[in-house]
C-alpha cells in the first residue's frame, strides 16, 4: 500500500509541475491531464497547484504511516 500511495504522488506531482510548465512557458503541450479536461478552462494554474498540493499529502500520509 505504501508503494502505491507513493507511486500516486509522483504521479500527481508530475502532472501539476507539468500544468504548471505548460501554462507559464507553453511548453510540453499536450502532455498533462490537466490540459486534457475541458472543465479546467481557465482553472489550469489552480488545478495544477491543486494537484501539487495532493501529491504532498500523499507524501505525509506514507511518511506518518510508519516503517515497514
Amino acid at each position: 500500500m505504501k508503494q502505491l500511495l507513493e507511486f500516486l504522488g509522483v504521479i500527481l506531482l508530475f502532472q501539476g509541475v507539468g500544468g504548471l510548465v505548460n501554462r507559464f512557458t507553453g511548453a510540453l503541450r499536450g502532455w498533462g491531464l490537466v490540459q486534457r479536461l475541458d472543465f479546467l478552462d481557465g482553472y489550469e494554474i489552480y488545478a495544477s497547484v491543486a494537484l501539487i498540493v495532493l501529491a504532498c499529502a500523499l507524501f505525509a500520509a506514507v511518511r506518518s504511516e510508519g516503517t515497514d
